[in-house]
This record gives C-alpha cells, sequence and structure tokens, in this order.
C-alpha cells in the first residue's frame, strides 16, 4: 500500500521467548518458548525484575502497571519467570506487560502455577518442551438462549480479561517421539487438588477457539507423533 498497511501481525522475539502480539487485547495471542535442563538452570534472581510496559509496542495499544492496579486481577506471566533461570535477561524479558494477561489470583498462585511446575518437570525428563501458552475468549450461553463472547477490560487501556487460558507442550523425547499436551484452565478460582489431567483437551479443540494452528510442521514431517488428550495416559 502507498501509505502503509493499518496492520501487522506483531512478532517479538526476546531472549527468552517468541510472542505475537495482539493490540486489540493488549497481550499476546501466543507465547512460544523453548524449555530443557539448560533454560532451568541458574541462578537468576526474580526479586531482581520489575514489570514493565513494553516501549516496542505503540502506546495506544500497550497495557501499564497502573491497569492492573485494584483491578483484583494478577499479572499473570504467559512465559512464566521460572521456566528461565539461565540468564537473568532472558528472566527480566518475561516481566513485559505485553507477556503478561490479567489471571485470577487463586489460579495464578495455584492450579496455573502447578501446571508450570509440570512443564518444567517435564523439561527435565525429555529433550526438549516447547510451551505455547495464550488466552482465549470463549462464548457462553446466556439465558435468552443464545451464545455470547463477553470479558471483561481493566485499567484506562481497557485490557482484556480472559475467560480461559490454554497451554500447548510439544515434547521432544529421548527416542525421537514427540508427544503433545494440551491444557486449558478457565480464568476463574480452580481447585489447586484437582488433578492436571481434568484439564487435557484435544489440540483440535483449542486450535478451533484461538483460530491458531500449533502443529502444522510436526504434522508434515513426521508420523512419529502421540497425542495425550483427556483419559488417555
Amino acid at each position: 500500500s502507498k501509505y502503509g498497511l493499518p496492520g501487522l501481525a506483531q512478532l517479538r522475539s526476546r531472549e527468552s521467548y517468541v510472542l505475537c502480539y495482539d493490540p486489540r487485547s493488549r497481550s499476546a495471542l501466543w507465547v512460544i518458548e523453548q524449555l530443557n535442563r539448560d533454560t532451568l538452570s541458574g541462578a537468576s534472581d526474580r526479586t531482581a525484575c520489575d514489570f514493565q510496559e513494553d516501549d516496542s509496542v505503540h502506546e495506544y495499544h500497550r497495557a501499564t502497571n497502573a491497569d492492573y492496579r485494584g483491578s483484583g486481577f494478577d499479572r499473570g506471566h504467559l512465559a512464566a519467570a521460572a521456566n528461565h533461570k539461565w540468564s537473568q535477561k532472558a528472566m527480566r524479558d518475561t516481566f513485559y506487560l505485553s507477556n503478561i494477561a490479567p489471571q485470577n489470583p487463586h489460579l495464578n498462585q495455584n492450579a496455573w502455577n502447578n501446571l508450570e511446575k509440570y512443564c518444567r518437570s517435564l523439561a527435565k525428563n525429555n529433550r526438549n518442551v516447547y510451551v505455547c501458552t495464550g488466552p482465549l475468549f470463549l462464548p457462553r450461553m446466556e439465558a435468552d438462549g443464545k451464545m455470547y463472547v463477553k470479558y471483561q477490560v481493566i485499567g484506562k487501556n481497557n485490557v482484556a480479561v480472559p475467560t480461559h487460558f490454554f497451554k500447548v507442550l510439544i515434547l521432544e523425547k529421548e527416542s525421537g517421539e514427540i508427544e503433545l499436551r494440551s491444557y486449558v484452565m478457565p480464568n476463574s478460582p480452580v481447585d489447586d487438588k484437582i488433578p492436571l489431567e481434568r484439564f487435557l483437551v484435544p489440540i483440535e479443540s483449542i486450535e478451533r477457539a484461538s483460530g491458531l494452528l500449533f502443529v502444522p510442521n510436526i504434522l508434515r514431517r513426521t508420523s512419529n507423533l502421540k497425542a495425550i488428550t483427556a483419559g488417555k495416559q
């Protein structure tokens, strides 16, 4: 276009992850990170990291710390800080607000935290674990029998509060086998005693809801693929 296009996919490549930013929601569509034994080891200090605006995002479209203040929501990491102890910069990069979404505090500090820990445990026992995390805005039937997508926004920048969150795990095993695990949790208090297996869903359900396709290259290149869904271990 002679005068420039009004918008393009906003990719950000950081030391610890790659994300695709959604300027309308003021958060990421997805964040992908690579975990292995090396990324989990190190002496990075979380207390030396502060949540910060992402200056690479236009000021019209980015969240600020003030948006979260008094909102009742945690600043929930998509790429988790504890996944990147290998480098202080890598850990610090996870504190950009473009890698953050409004998350129910009980979820963030309990069941979701358990899922993040589980991802790290898998990384210790596999060659690599690729973790793709993002928000979902799922429809719900209202009293009139019609389906609506409704979600809260917070702060003067109208940061969208997801109805749910997903994580898609791609495990590269030492044997060469590739395994998929995909999870969805509601953005509400979740009993952390519920087994994580209860949140397993077919990857197709996340793809349909999010508009994303997670493993097209894998499906073209290999038949050595095992998908773990609810009830299959």
